[in-house]
């Protein structure tokens, strides 16, 4: 098929299975894969996504505290420090790094942020 033949669809279809094949992404997958696998980060993010809950909804009704808010931040900060979650948040920061710089090669011939702003309507 021609590049001439070929539809926009197409053309993202093609960029999408590009991106699953840059190193880039291959890591993230793996990343992502070994933080769902084990059972000790799952249990963390339940317990910090539990902890989170509960203080997003002391905070909502105003009874959330200082020390709250560093018991979360505390419970973030053990959660990140394990190594297969922070080999996943490294992978994905990398990851969106790329995304990004195929976002501005989309967007640069537009006159628009494609990934950003090309949904949107009426901004300032």
């Amino acid at each position: 098929m021609s590049a001439e033949q070929l539809t926009i669809e197409d053309l993202g279809r093609q960029l999408g299975e590009r991106i699953a094949e840059t190193p880039e992404y291959q890591r993230f997958e793996s990343a992502q894969e070994a933080v769902e696998n084990d059972e000790e980060v799952q249990e963390q993010i339940a317990e910090f996504e539990q902890l989170r809950e509960e203080f997003m909804t002391a905070r909502q009704s105003g009874q959330a505290t200082q020390s709250d808010l560093h018991r979360v931040q505390n419970a973030q900060e053990e959660l990140h420090s394990i190594p297969v979650m922070a080999e996943f948040l490294e992978a994905q920061e990398e990851l969106e790094e790329s995304l990004e710089a195929v976002n501005e090669a989309i967007s640069e011939p537009l006159a628009v942020d494609f990934g950003g702003e090309a949904g949107g309507c009426c901004h300032d």
